[in-house]
């Protein structure tokens, strides 16, 4: 998988944007940080210069067994471990796989929002 296949799967899920929020940091690698959000929360980001791994929300019941199974899942990077994984590309986790933790990602965050943000999610035309 490369960036825009990343990228295309990540947009493709109802009412994804993207962003890059980190444009005035200092440090390169965070100012190349793509974010997907549903709503104003962010599911997932991705570094589009290196794409060496993507950061997804994860149940903290899975994310344990996951990094046991996997060499190419660790604890989220910047982000709260129990909460948050980083998934590399290119190693062990095969690219289904990672469009599967994407899209769990994904309801978990539709999960959380308002009950009036989740019925916009659901009548908006995208």
């Amino acid at each position: 998988m490369n960036i825009e296949e990343f990228r295309e799967y990540c947009l493709s899920l109802k009412g994804v944007r993207e962003k890059m929020p980190f444009l005035n940091v200092p440090d390169k690698y965070s100012r190349d940080v793509l974010c997907f959000y549903v709503a104003d929360k962010w599911f997932c980001f991705v570094n589009i210069e290196v794409f060496d791994f993507c950061c997804i929300k994860c149940n903290p019941e899975e994310s344990g067994e996951l990094q046991t199974t996997y060499i190419g899942i660790k604890p989220g990077w910047h982000m709260n471990k129990k909460y948050w994984i980083s998934v590399y590309f290119n190693q062990d986790v095969p690219d289904e796989k990672i469009k599967e933790l994407v899209s769990k990602s994904y309801d978990i965050v539709v999960k959380s929002l308002t009950k009036k943000e989740r019925e916009m999610l659901l009548s908006s035309g995208e």
